[in-house]
């Protein structure tokens, strides 16, 4: 039939149901790693993977890896999500852009800080974060009921215990009611961080940290805790993934706790995340 021989027609069909058996193989490794990480990448999952794909003997690239999930209905569609949590608009103290056409060059050299919101079935709660800027680790942070400065500093605190050195570092945030009071300010001068901020409300100052919330609300907090108390558990548990297993691009594959404790020498990335 139109120039095709049965024999060849066979050969084929046969070679794709080959092909689909041995691509099952590789699916249970891909719900493993999404049950851990439900939102990863499929560049950050093929890397991960690549070394097991190898020892089953599956032959299989990332462009490949694409369109078997997507064949799947595995692909990770993107989240377009914002909401407005800082209030410039007071009379504290707003301190200068110290990261403006800078390039960290070693862990605990630039801190970014941030607020997000996250909805349980309770209530909303205000989740804190304070980001080592080289190595991409979550230093602190803190889940609250409200954005009270009280609340904040928390994340702060458990970042500074967190560190390696005592060194001076850069504190960088928004310009919020939060990070400008004086209880804020009195714990970066006992952290030994001095404080920058953006200019104005301009989130591209701090897209940095405004990147970590979306990655942590895009691949982790995929379904709506019933609780508080279940959230809290889930984000210890989500940025303990993120910090020792989620793979960077920016940091060429590695995880933000890897690069953090190696030799400022020894890392070097793209800017990406």
């Amino acid at each position: 039939m139109f120039g095709i021989s049965r024999q060849a027609v066979y050969q084929s069909e046969k070679r794709e149901q080959i092909r689909a058996d041995e691509l099952a193989l590789i699916k249970p490794l891909i719900l493993r790693v999404r049950r851990q990480m439900p939102r990863l990448g499929t560049r950050k999952l093929y890397y991960l993977l690549k070394v097991e794909f190898q020892k089953m003997g599956v032959k299989i690239g990332r462009d490949a890896l694409f369109d078997y999930l997507r064949s799947e209905s595995m692909l990770i569609k993107q989240k377009k999500n914002y909401t407005r949590t800082t209030d410039s608009r007071h009379w504290l103290k707003k301190h200068p852009n110290l990261m403006k056409d800078v390039t960290p060059v070693r862990p605990e050299q630039y801190f970014v800080s941030d607020i997000t919101y996250i909805k349980s079935r309770e209530r909303t709660h205000y989740l804190s974060l304070v980001t080592d800027a080289f190595s991409r680790k979550i230093m602190g942070y803190h889940l609250s009921d409200d954005m009270s400065a009280e609340n904040v500093v928390k994340a702060m605190k458990m970042a500074n215990k967190s560190r390696t050195t005592s060194s001076e570092v850069i504190h960088h945030s928004d310009r919020g009611l939060q990070y400008c009071s004086s209880l804020y300010q009195t714990q970066l001068k006992r952290s030994n961080a001095l404080p920058s901020m953006t200019d104005g409300y301009d989130c591209y100052q701090n897209a940095l940290a405004e990147r970590i919330n979306g990655i942590l609300k895009e691949e982790f907090f995929i379904n709506k805790c019933n609780t508080g108390k279940e959230l809290r558990l889930l984000i210890q548990q989500s940025i303990k993934t993120y910090n020792n297993e989620r793979p960077h691009l920016s940091l060429n594959y590695k995880t933000p706790n890897f690069i953090h404790n190696k030799k400022s020498g020894e890392a070097s990335f793209t800017g990406l995340i």
